[in-house]
């Protein structure tokens, strides 16, 4: 059974009605966007999604990549269902016009790239890459680079990669060895990359490597790295492809889930040395890279959540059709949707995913103002609030998201637990999101350390107020008294948290590192009871309002209240943990473990 539908209604309801498409009136060039042409996209998208993409998911898992003298074959389908999506126009979704994008918001593309993931997290993982990879490029490249490469990977011609690992430089890329030697206007570039996602294939006629390396006599550690252009086929002045580069896939990885998408490990120079060219300034490719991790990072959390929405919809199906056992006081047996502990399951993964869709939504429009707005304040002030968002939606999302695919198995029960019912995939796949571009423990570090304690929590608590708001908001409805209470308690546990590490993070380094997931943990469930109480408020106001979609309203209270009734309080219990300090930690002498 693998059920998908992409969910275009809630990604409606949180556009529209939750964030709201007067965020995008006034900004440049983004204000054509109206309610009729956001639906068109989303329901043209979501045909796509469950129509090509998601038929061939389990086929990918079942299948995988193969590699044959240097050469990666593709799953069956997967070569022609990535030709349909850049025959369609989706890779450039939201590019700049002038390079051949269609110019719509981050928030538009970012709801499309969820359904691109919950139909097929493999195969979704080329064109994530590759925005990324345009992304740097837009704001790196130099002219030149510009006018040779961007045009052919906004429209997903050619795919993007990002050429980080070494075996001895993960997570700390200061250890980087990978050699680029001045070669005239290029350089010549030696080394191995490992872990290079869609790194090898012959689904696109290109491939553009953005590879991290040393240029001779380059500072040690981070600072003597810089960023390099490598594409698979050089390309002429006139923008035709030339002769195969010096840059070859050695290896494929065999992996715990995403079968379908080739894990590389990439060789440079086996002969003359790969042609690549300087992105940026020297030795200061890091920083650049930055510009597609940031992004990257952000659209592996909204690969949590399409990944838990299609966990969640399997596990509903599952559910209304498994007979098992009796209700209390019934005679006959009933589908197992009707035991309260399976809707207790149901109701925690489909609550989960809706607060994260939210904030994960939320993230990108406020990219969108970052960009676009006309006032310069109000870029700031947004990208201030992009860079205090993006760690939780990627870490709390994916975390959440292993979560609920956990618990899609245990709806199905000992029938989860076997292949027959694919089940087990998205398990398998998507365990890879909170390890993805950079561990879910550097995303706390990142939030707590660099997002929240360096500007003692001015910009949280600029969010923490419009959660106020909508505090008071929910108190002054009767019916929603009781979830503005919690929220309330909710959020002065937080605050309650910050300035506990404010305090003592100031004369213990460790106690900051030490509380960091914890802390994050809780700002995600408190960040989420926001936007759910948000949710709570424009249903019952559609409720009122005699709405014609009364059973979708219906649903999103009844979810908003489960959140805030049943997930939101769990925010309250990492309370003890971030403020159980470092001592046990250290105390562990190195025989002791």
């Amino acid at each position: 059974m693998t059920t998908y539908r992409a969910p275009t209604r809630d990604l409606r309801f949180v556009i529209e009605e939750l964030i709201g498409l007067e965020r995008l009136a006034g900004l440049a060039d983004l204000e054509a966007v109206t309610p009729e042409l956001l639906e068109a996209v989303l329901a043209e998208a979501g045909r796509l999604a469950d129509e090509v993409w998601a038929p061939l998911n389990v086929t990918g898992d079942q299948q995988g990549c193969s590699l044959t003298d240097g050469a990666v074959a593709l799953p069956e389908g997967f070569a022609d269902a990535y030709r349909a999506f850049v025959e369609g126009g989706w890779n450039g979704i939201n590019a700049p016009p002038e390079h051949g994008g269609q110019g719509l918001p981050a928030v538009v593309a970012s709801a499309t790239q969820e359904m691109w993931h919950g139909a097929n997290m493999a195969l979704a993982l080329a064109p994530m890459l590759s925005a990324g990879a345009t992304t740097l490029l837009q704001r790196h490249g130099d002219a030149s680079l510009r006018e040779r490469f961007l045009g052919k990977l906004v429209s997903g011609e050619w795919t993007g990669t990002m050429d980080l690992s070494e075996p001895q430089a993960g997570s700390d890329l200061g250890p980087v060895a990978c050699r680029a030697v001045p070669d005239g206007d290029a350089y010549r570039l030696y080394g191995e990359k490992i872990y290079i996602t869609w790194g090898e294939h012959e689904a696109a006629e290109n491939i553009i490597h953005l590879v991290l390396a040393r240029t001779p006599d380059a500072p040690a550690g981070h600072r003597g790295i810089s960023l390099f252009l490598v594409p698979k086929y050089l390309v002429e002045a006139d923008g035709s492809l030339g002769a195969r580069n010096d840059v070859h896939c050695t290896a494929l990885e065999d992996k715990l889930g995403i079968h379908g998408s080739p894990t590389c490990t990439i060789t440079y120079g086996e002969r003359d040395g790969a042609v690549g060219y300087l992105v940026g300034e020297e030795h200061r490719g890091l920083r650049h890279m930055f510009t597609m991790m940031n992004e990257a990072r952000h659209k592996v959390g909204i690969q949590g959540v399409g990944v838990a929405e299609r966990a969640y919809q399997q596990a509903v199906a599952f559910a209304r059709e498994r007979i098992q056992g009796r209700r209390p006081g019934g005679e006959a047996a009933v589908p197992i949707l009707h035991h309260p502990d399976v809707r207790r399951m149901l109701m925690t993964m489909r609550a989960q995913t809706e607060a994260m869709r939210a904030l994960a939504l939320l993230a990108a429009a406020e990219m969108d103002v970052a960009e676009h707005s006309p006032d310069e304040t109000a870029r700031a002030a947004a990208q201030r609030r992009v860079d205090l968002l993006t760690p939780v939606v990627k870490a709390v999302a994916t975390d959440q998201a292993v979560e609920t695919a956990s618990l899609g198995i245990q709806v199905h029960g000992g029938m989860g637990y076997v292949e027959e019912l694919g089940v087990p995939q998205l398990l398998r796949d998507v365990r890879i999101a909170p390890i993805y571009e950079g561990t879910n423990g550097i995303q706390a570090q990142d939030f707590t350390l660099r997002k929240v304690l360096k500007d003692g929590g001015e910009t949280l608590e600029g969010v923490l107020a419009e959660a106020d708001g909508v505090v008071e908001a929910l108190r002054a409805d009767s019916a929603l008294a009781g979830l503005g209470d919690g929220l309330a308690e909710a959020l002065a546990a937080l605050r309650g948290s910050t300035q506990r590490l404010l305090r003592d993070g100031a004369d213990d380094a460790l106690v900051p590192l030490t509380a960091a997931t914890p802390y994050l943990a809780q700002a995600g469930l408190v960040l989420g009871g926001w936007l759910m109480g948000r949710a709570a408020l424009v249903a019952r106001q559609q409720g009122d309002a005699g709405s014609g979609d009364t059973a979708f309203y219906t649903a999103k209270l009844h979810t908003a209240r489960f959140y805030m009734r049943h997930v939101l309080p769990q925010a309250h219990g990492y309370t003890p943990a971030i403020r159980g300090g470092s001592d046990e930690l250290e105390a562990m002498d190195d025989g002791h473990w």
